[in-house]
C-alpha cells in the first residue's frame, strides 16, 4: 500500500510546458550497466510473431492451404518427422531442416518462398538458429492461457514503487537500465485525471484546491471523486460506443436514422453504477434470455441490433441474413474475445486455430434474434422502421415518474388542484420523453449451415448448431440448444469458460485507456498477429485483479491511476525518447491528443457554454451546409438544434455512419461500421481549421472572451493569465504575454474603423452608439479567444 507521506515525498518540481516556444524536455538518467548473458529466447514474445507473420500463412491452421505437410503452429506439427527429415530437431539446427531452407541461396529452396512476398531478416534467422539450439522449448500461445496471478518480482528502488503495478515496470526498468522519470508535478496530475476519466478539464477553482491540498491522502480523494462523477460513465461510454459500432443511422444504402439511443444512456447508466463487467456481457448478449427480464435488461440487448442493416426496396433477404451473421460475429469475438474471427468466413483462419466450421456455430448463437422484420417492415422513413423496438423511459426518468405519482397519491394532493394539475403537467411532459429503442427478441432459431467461401446461395455446407470454438473446448449443456445466455456466461465463467481471457481483454484496454498503448499493443486481436505483451505477468495480474475484485472496472481504474507509474511526468529525454520511442516499457507517462468528442467537449467546458445534463436523444450541432447533399431515400437537410442541446457533450453527438460529422471525422472518430478498439490520432492542417472556424468554436470562443471581459480582470495582463489559467490551467509566462499583447493590438486595429466612427457619434451626443465601442473590443478578445482555444496544449493530456 501506499505510505501517508508518499506524495509529498515524491512531490516533483513542477515543470511547466511552453505553448508558443518549443515544449522543455526533463532529463531522464539513463543507467548504462554491464549486461550479463542474454536470457533464453522466450518462444511467444520472440518466436511465435516471427512464424505467425513469416510462416503461418503456408504452414499454419489452414489446412487447405498448408504445404508440404509442415505445420508451424502446433509443437506437434513443428517437431514431426517428414518423410526422411525433421523441421526441427531440438538442440541440433545441424539436422534441422527449417535451418537449412531459411538459410539457403537457392531461391527455390529458400524459406520463406519467393511466392509469398515475405522474407527473414538476419537478425529473425538468427534467432530461430539459437532457439533450436536451446532447445526449441514451446509455449502454448500467451492468450489462450487463463490468467494466473503471479509474485510481485523484487526491485532494488522499493522506495518507489507503491504496490505491484509499480514492481512488475520498475523490475523491467532495472533489467534494461533504465530509471523511471519523476513524478508529475500536481496541476498536470489533476488535468490528466480529469481527462482520463471524466473527459473534461479541471476547473480553476478545482485545479486552486488540489494544489493547496497538502493531506497524505488527497491525490486518492481526487481519483474518488473523478470516479464518482455521473461524467465517468459518459468517457467510458465514449470508448465503448466505437467497440460495439454504435450510430444513429443504419449505414447501407440511405443510412436512415435508428431508434437506438437509449441503448447509449443504458452504457452510460451501467459504467456509472459501476456494474461488474461479466453482468454487463451478459445483459448486452442476452438480456432478453434471464429470468423476468426487467427493462433496463431488455434495452442492453440492443447491443445485438447495432449492426449495419439495409432497407433497399428489393434487397434479398437471405444475402443480407449472412451479411449481418458475419458482421455480428466479426463484433462479439472482437469486443469480447479480442479475436479476428472474420477471416473464417470464407477459410479456415492462415494464423490462429479458428475454423469456418467454428465462425458459422457462433452464428448459430444468434439465429433466434429476430433480424428480419425490417425486409418486410422497414422504410425510408426518418426514422426507419426496425422492429423489434420499445418505448422507454431512461432509469432516471422512471425513478421521476415513481416519485410524481407517490406525490400524486398522498392525500390531500388531490383535493388541490393547482398541486395536482403541477404534477400532473410534469408527468405528461415526462411521457412524451419516451423514446423507441430496438431490443433482442428471442424467437424459433433459424437453420445455420456452413457457407462453403461464404457463399450465402451455396447451401451444401453441413448445418451446424450453437458451439464454442473447437479447440476451445464444448459447453456443457446436455440435450438442449446453447443459447446467447449460454455463450454469456461461457465468456465470463473463469473455471468453465474463458473468463479469464475475456478478462485479459478488457485489462488491456483499461490499461490503454490509461497509458495511451496497451500492454499487448494490438487490442483487438490477441492472435498470431498481434503483439504479445511487453508485460505479460503484469497483464496477468490485472486480469486476475478484475475478477478478484467482482469485475469492478472502478477498482481496475483506481488500482491503475494511484500507481507510481501513472504519475510519472510524459515529459522525456532524447535518450530515453530514441530508447523507447512508444513508451512500451512505462518509464514515463504518454502525451496524446483528446479523443475527438472531449476535444468539443473541452472548448465548451473553458467557455462555459457546456450543457452537462446525463442522457437524452441525440443532438445535431452546426455543420456544414450541404454535407447530406448525397443522402438519398430519403433526401434530406440537415437542421442543427437552436437550444441547449447544442451544447451537450460529444458522446451525445449524432452518428451518420455514412458522414460522420465533420468535426469529430477531422480528429479521427471512426464512422463505427466496425468494432474500433483503438482510434489513430493524425496530426493535421485540417484539425487546426476545425477549432479555428467550425461555428461551434467561433461561438465557444465568443462566449469565452464574454468571460474574459466580465471576470478576467480589468488589465490585459489579468485577462491573459484568466484565460490561460481556465484553458491550460496554468499562468501565461512574460514571453506568452507579450505575443498576446501583440495578438490583442492586431486584433484592437482590424476594429480601428469601427471604434473611431463610433466615438464621433458619442461626441455628437448620441450615446448609445457606444455599445459599437463594447462589439469591437469584444471582436479583438474573441480572436484571443479563438487562438487559446486553437493549442496543442488545451486538447493535450500530458
Amino acid at each position: 500500500m501506499e505510505s501517508a507521506n508518499a506524495l509529498s515525498t515524491f512531490e516533483p518540481i513542477m515543470i511547466k510546458p511552453r505553448f508558443l516556444t518549443a515544449a522543455l524536455l526533463t532529463t531522464c538518467a539513463v543507467a548504462t550497466i554491464a549486461h550479463a548473458a542474454d536470457p533464453p529466447v522466450d518462444f511467444n514474445r520472440q518466436i511465435r510473431p516471427i512464424l505467425s507473420d513469416k510462416c503461418f500463412a503456408c504452414h499454419g491452421p489452414d489446412a487447405k492451404k498448408r504445404e508440404g505437410d509442415l505445420r508451424l503452429d502446433t509443437e506437434e506439427g513443428a517437431k514431426a518427422k517428414l518423410e526422411d527429415h525433421f523441421a526441427i530437431v531440438p538442440g541440433k539446427p545441424k539436422q534441422s531442416s527449417l535451418v537449412e531452407r531459411i538459410n539457403s541461396t537457392d531461391k527455390d529452396e529458400r524459406m520463406p518462398s519467393v511466392d509469398s512476398g515475405k522474407s527473414l531478416t538476419p537478425e529473425e534467422i538468427k534467432l530461430l538458429t539459437r532457439w533450436i539450439a536451446e532447445g526449441a522449448t514451446w509455449s502454448a500461445h500467451w492468450a489462450y492461457v487463463a490468467p494466473k496471478r503471479h509474485p510481485a518480482p523484487k526491485v532494488r528502488r522499493s522506495d518507489w514503487a507503491v504496490g505491484w503495478i509499480d514492481q512488475f515496470l520498475l523490475a523491467r526498468l532495472e533489467r534494461e537500465g533504465l530509471s523511471p522519470s519523476p513524478g508529475a508535478d500536481r496541476v498536470t496530475l489533476i488535468r490528466r485525471l480529469s481527462f482520463d476519466l471524466i473527459g473534461l478539464p479541471p476547473t480553476s477553482a478545482e485545479v486552486d484546491a488540489f494544489v493547496a491540498d497538502k493531506r497524505p491522502d488527497a491525490y486518492k480523494k481526487l481519483v474518488d471523486r473523478l470516479l464518482a462523477s455521473p461524467h465517468y460513465g459518459e468517457r467510458m461510454a465514449m470508448y465503448w460506443l466505437d467497440l460495439v459500432r454504435y450510430a444513429d443511422t443504419v449505414g447501407y444504402h440511405g443510412d436512415q436514422d435508428q431508434n437506438i439511443s437509449p441503448y447509449r444512456d443504458w452504457v452510460i447508466q451501467a459504467f456509472n453504477d459501476n456494474m461488474p463487467y461479466d453482468q454487463f456481457a451478459r445483459e448486452q448478449l442476452a438480456g432478453d434470455l434471464l429470468p423476468s427480464a426487467t427493462i433496463d435488461q431488455k434495452v442492453a440487448t440492443g447491443y445485438n441490433r447495432l449492426l449495419q442493416t439495409s432497407h433497399e426496396g428489393g434487397v434479398q433477404a437471405k444475402e443480407y441474413l449472412a451479411i449481418y451473421a458475419a458482421d455480428r460475429v466479426r463484433n462479439v469475438s472482437g469486443v469480447w474475445m479480442g479475436a479476428t474471427m472474420g477471416c473464417c468466413q470464407c477459410h479456415d483462419h492462415k494464423f490462429d486455430p479458428y475454423t469456418t466450421r467454428d465462425f458459422y456455430s457462433l452464428v448459430a448463437f444468434f439465429a433466434d434474434v429476430d433480424e428480419a422484420q425490417h425486409f418486410r417492415r422497414g422504410s425510408n422513413s426518418l426514422p426507419t422502421n426496425r422492429p423489434p423496438e420499445i418505448t422507454v423511459h431512461s432509469k432516471r426518468q422512471r425513478e421521476q415518474v415513481a416519485v410524481l405519482k407517490k406525490q400524486l397519491a398522498q392525500p390531500g394532493v388531490a383535493k388541490d388542484k393547482a398541486v395536482a394539475a403541477t404534477l400532473k403537467k410534469q408527468l405528461a411532459s415526462l411521457e412524451k420523453a419516451k423514446r423507441k429503442t430496438m431490443v433482442s427478441v428471442s424467437i424459433k432459431p433459424r437453420e445455420i449451415r456452413v457457407l462453403p467461401r461464404g457463399n450465402w446461395l451455396d447451401d451444401s455446407g453441413p448445418v451446424v448448431q450453437p458451439a464454442i470454438p473447437a479447440f476451445m473446448g464444448k459447453l456443457d449443456t446436455g440435450d438442449r440448444r446453447a443459447t446467447r445466455l449460454d455463450l454469456a456466461n461461457w465468456l465470463t465463467d473463469t473455471k468453465k469458460g474463458t473468463g479469464g481471457l475475456t478478462a485479459r481483454v478488457m485489462a488491456n484496454r483499461i490499461w490503454y485507456l490509461y497509458f495511451g498503448v496497451g500492454i499487448s499493443k494490438v487490442l483487438d486481436d490477441f492472435g498470431g498477429q498481434g503483439q504479445p505483451p511487453v508485460h505479460p505477468e503484469l497483464l496477468d495480474n490485472l486480469a486476475a485483479e478484475l475478477i478478484k475484485s467482482g469485475w469492478d472496472l472502478k477498482h481496475l481504474a483506481r488500482l491503475i491511476v494511484t500507481s507510481r507509474a501513472y504519475r510519472q511526468t510524459s515529459l522525456t529525454s532524447k535518450a530515453l525518447q530514441q530508447r523507447d520511442p512508444y513508451n512500451r516499457l512505462v518509464a514515463r507517462q504518454s502525451r496524446f491528443r483528446l479523443p475527438a468528442e472531449s476535444v468539443r467537449d473541452t472548448a465548451l467546458s473553458i467557455s462555459g457554454l457546456l450543457t452537462d445534463e446525463i442522457g437524452g436523444a441525440s443532438i445535431k450541432p452546426y455543420q456544414p451546409a450541404g454535407y447530406y447533399r448525397h443522402l438519398n431515400f430519403p433526401a434530406r437537410r440537415y437542421a442543427h438544434h437552436k437550444d441547449a442541446r447544442q451544447w451537450r457533450r460529444g458522446v451525445y453527438v449524432h452518428w451518420q455512419r455514412q458522414f460522420v460529422h465533420p468535426m469529430l471525422k477531422a480528429f479521427d472518430a471512426p464512422s463505427r461500421e466496425e468494432c474500433t478498439a483503438e482510434r489513430p490520432r493524425s496530426n493535421t492542417p485540417i484539425a487546426s481549421l476545425v477549432l479555428l472556424n467550425d461555428p461551434t468554436f467561433v461561438e465557444a470562443a465568443r462566449v469565452f472572451a464574454a468571460l474574459i471581459l466580465t471576470e478576467g480582470g480589468k488589465t490585459s495582463g489579468e485577462r491573459f493569465e484568466f484565460a490561460l489559467r481556465q484553458a491550460t490551467s496554468r499562468k501565461p509566462d512574460a514571453e506568452e504575454i507579450r505575443l498576446l499583447e501583440q495578438l490583442l493590438a492586431t486584433s484592437r486595429k482590424r476594429y480601428q474603423a469601427d471604434m473611431d466612427a463610433a466615438r464621433k457619434l458619442i461626441a455628437a451626443g448620441q450615446a448609445p452608439a457606444a455599445k459599437n465601442i463594447d462589439a469591437a473590443e469584444m471582436a479583438a478578445w474573441t480572436t484571443v479567444a479563438r487562438a487559446i482555444l486553437n493549442l496543442n496544449e488545451t486538447y493535450t493530456r500530458n
